[in-house]
């Protein structure tokens, strides 16, 4: 088969390839492994082919770039940026999108490998082109761009490569092709930024994370509502966070929060910058960022107990990350009976709301309730012990109904609030004593799909106590729970 694909490839490059040949040859190379073709494939063969891409035939341009898909998996990076520089930059700004995603597929190979990015980096021309694929209009070709040039940045040649040339001036011209293109730019310094804090400060010198900020912070509702989850991303690495609160940026978006009241417009970015919030807390300190910035927990309430089922997506999203570790569930804590009657409501809406708010419900309960086993003091046990009351008047009830409903999303999102309880002893204790509750775990004829399977799989393993010698752990019927772990295996 090598062979007879050779002498295919070999007429197509002698000669322009008919449509049939072509046709032919990439039929018999998906027979052929690469390493296969490797010693057979020379520069002639991949020049011709290339050349055949000029070709006004939208059907010979689709079948080169199969054929070339599958030779230039063939080749080391190294030696298809050494050889086929020019080819590479004639793709990058191809007509036809199939043409620049087999040249971008290339690039980002050449990009992963240390030993070929080098040789990128002394080609600006080629780097002029992945930039202007930035604001190509088929995003699966732009996305690319971004991935390979954020690779590119991750050494001190590529930033300076990038930022401390006239290729910044590219990237800024790009950025004017339109609002889309512009946010994806955007989207492509705070990648960057977040490698570390000598890139964060390559991009901060270069303007762009300035121009972002001061979109964020300007009259746009709409522009605001995309920036920030952007400025939410950047906020994730200890170098972002320490950039947007040296530059007043957590204190103007607290501001923003504060004046949403007077502003018929804040539906469209206060779920967003809600949520900075709260992914901040996570990362940084829940006392401290509740502490310094009231108004966010105050306003995370207030969207809660309205009547808006988006603002109550967000903040019961928001409540959830808030409450994943211990300090967050303290600070809850510390709000006392408003919270409680809020877990009324989650409880409420976890029943009634429309599915996807009912599975928002779910997961925020799941979280809340967890509780490592190294964090269970008395304290916390008999506090989320009172949060699963808080739910409803009969809370085990509630989510065993709901486990047994016929919808696999719901019904996996109940069987995660009771594995997030499962190891606590109250929890134990109330299961065992709950009437067919234990049958029903055991029960693995409810399950109707390997995620459900999946679900009560994970819920045996956490009713199974894992120490033997925890105090006021509650062995439940081992022998049923043992014998379902196993059967479960079958899956």
């Amino acid at each position: 088969m090598a062979e007879a694909a050779a002498a295919l490839l070999e007429r197509a490059a002698r000669r322009d390839a008919e449509l049939e040949e072509l046709r032919a040859l990439r039929v018999a190379l998906q027979a052929v492994p690469p390493a296969a073709l490797r010693a057979r494939l020379g520069e002639h063969h991949l020049g011709a082919l290339f050349a055949l891409l000029s070709a006004n035939d939208r059907e010979q341009v689709s079948a080169c770039v199969s054929i070339l898909e599958r030779l230039l998996q063939a080749l080391d990076p190294l030696y298809v940026i050494q050889n086929l520089r020019e080819e590479l930059q004639k793709g990058l700004c191809h007509p036809e999108d199939s043409v620049k995603i087999l040249t971008i597929a290339q690039v980002g190979r050449i990009v992963e490998d240390p030993g070929a990015v080098t040789e990128i980096l002394n080609s600006p021309e080629l780097l002029r082109q992945i930039i202007n694929c930035i604001g190509g209009e088929k995003i699966a070709v732009a996305k690319e761009a971004i991935k390979s040039l954020s690779r590119i940045a991750q050494t001190q040649e590529g930033l300076e490569a990038l930022f401390v040339s006239s290729l910044l001036s590219d990237l800024k011209n790009v950025m004017a092709t339109s609002d889309i293109v512009r946010y994806r730019v955007y989207e492509l310094i705070v990648e960057i930024s977040s490698v570390s804090a000598e890139s964060l400060n390559y991009c901060a010198n270069s303007g762009l994370i300035s121009e972002l900020i001061g979109e964020l912070t300007g009259e746009d509702v709409l522009v605001r509502a995309t920036c920030i989850e952007m400025v939410t991303s950047l906020a994730h690495t200890p170098q972002g966070r320490q950039y947007l609160a040296q530059q007043g940026v957590i204190d103007k978006i607290s501001n923003i929060i504060l004046g949403a009241e007077s502003d018929p417009f804040s539906s469209f970015y206060l779920p967003g910058f809600v949520k900075f919030f709260g992914n901040l807390a996570v990362v940084d300190s829940p006392q401290q960022i509740c502490e310094r910035y009231p108004v966010f927990m105050e306003k995370v309430f207030e969207m809660a107990e309205s009547q808006d089922p988006t603002m109550i997506g967000v903040a019961v999203d928001t409540l959830g990350i808030l409450g994943s570790n211990v300090e967050g569930k303290q600070v809850l804590q510390k709000t006392r009976s408003r919270f409680q009657n809020l877990l009324s409501k989650i409880g409420h809406q976890a029943k009634n709301a429309p599915t996807e708010l009912r599975l928002r419900c779910l997961d925020a309960i799941s979280s809340l309730l967890y509780l490592p086993p190294e964090q269970q003091t008395e304290d916390l046990l008999r506090m989320t012990e009172s949060w699963f009351t808080s739910l409803s008047s009969q809370p085990l009830e509630l989510f065993r109904s709901i486990s047994t409903q016929p919808f696999p999303d719901l019904h996996c999102g109940a069987l995660r609030v009771f594995t997030a309880i499962a190891n606590q002893p109250w929890a134990q204790k109330l299961m065992l004593h709950s009437p067919g509750f234990v049958e029903y775990v055991v029960d693995r004829s409810v399950e109707p799909d390997k995620a459900s399977k999946d679900a009560k799989y994970e819920l045996v393993k956490a009713l199974n106590p894992v120490a033997e010698n925890r105090p006021h752990s509650v062995h439940m019927r081992e022998y049923e729970l043992d014998s379902l772990l196993f059967s479960i295996c079958w899956m």
